[in-house]
């Protein structure tokens, strides 16, 4: 990924009123190939539309409540509008099942990865894939590429800042389970513990309101935040990634799960056919440059 990635922003249209979203621009890169993805014999078990998955002829899609835009558009995850609704839609198609057999699950952000049996074949909600993680759950292949960003009150404390040392001094506060609360630790280490909020709309109230000098939040959702929602604030900057690898979401499946090598193949396929960057385009658009906290 280049060292300075890009910001994605559209205009999200609804009949009472008028919405600017965006997203990092990062197009689906080509990965590794994953060792659970589907060949030969081991893809037997991925008939088409018969899929070991908890109700027959269905799939279980699972993500939070709310569902945030640009990830979802009008928080209804079965519309298909939004980049991970249309993902998972697409996802599904290539696994054989049209919109009607799939069935949407709510289920809270921090248990989507946490330990014990799911009652989902799948979830999606920007979770990133990580090793800590990869413990409790299975992961598909990634599909998004995507940086942590922090955003400041326009004429705030943190407004001017130009790097990590600009912010140690700071009162910083991010979504409880993330990894945008992992990056003010590792990353930022500031002087004063970091708010810990159950949901991001908690951590936006608290921007608001001057409880905290800036919160952390992926970067396609802060470009929204600041476009659409918290409009007086503004995107102070973005992280670089972590030892040098690119931070991904994936897909959740239970540890285990007789789906993953199948779910994987899916947007494996997806990313070579060039249907994600289709979609990353059409929900995710028009860039402008961010800087880069060093």
């Amino acid at each position: 990924m280049h060292p300075a990635p890009r910001i994605l922003r559209r205009a999200v249209a609804s009949a009472t009123t008028v919405l600017l979203a965006s997203a990092v621009g990062c197009a689906p890169q080509p990965e590794e190939k994953a060792a659970d993805a589907p060949s030969g014999k081991a893809a037997q078990h991925c008939a088409q539309g018969k899929l070991a998955t908890r109700t027959s002829g269905k799939l279980t899609i699972a993500t939070d409540e709310p569902a945030y835009e640009p990830w979802f558009q009008d928080d209804k995850p079965a519309n298909g509008k939004g980049f991970e609704s249309a993902v998972a839609y697409a996802v599904a198609k290539r696994l054989g099942y049209g919109k009607s057999a799939v069935v949407w699950q709510s289920v809270p952000f921090n248990k989507a990865f946490a330990p014990g049996v799911k009652n989902f074949d799948l979830d999606i909600n920007q979770v990133s894939i990580s090793a800590e993680r990869r413990k409790a759950v299975d992961f598909s292949a990634g599909y998004y590429d995507v940086r942590q960003a922090v955003i400041a009150l326009k004429g705030g404390r943190a407004a001017k800042a130009t790097s990590l040392a600009d912010l140690k001094n700071l009162k910083l506060g991010a979504q409880v389970g993330t990894t945008s609360l992992d990056y003010i630790g590792d990353v930022v280490k500031p002087k004063q513990e970091p708010a810990v909020y159950a949901k991001n709309d908690q951590a936006k109230s608290a921007l608001k309101n001057g409880q905290v000098d800036a919160i952390v939040t992926d970067l396609p959702t802060a470009f929204y935040i600041t476009a659409a929602e918290v409009t007086n604030a503004k995107i102070v900057g973005q992280f670089e990634n972590q030892g040098g690898k690119r931070e991904q979401f994936g897909l959740v499946l239970d540890k285990g799960s007789s789906l993953t090598s199948c779910v994987t193949g899916a947007v494996d396929a997806l990313r070579k056919d060039g249907t994600l960057a289709k979609l990353e385009q059409r929900w995710l658009s028009d860039a402008v440059d961010a800087p880069v906290l060093k």
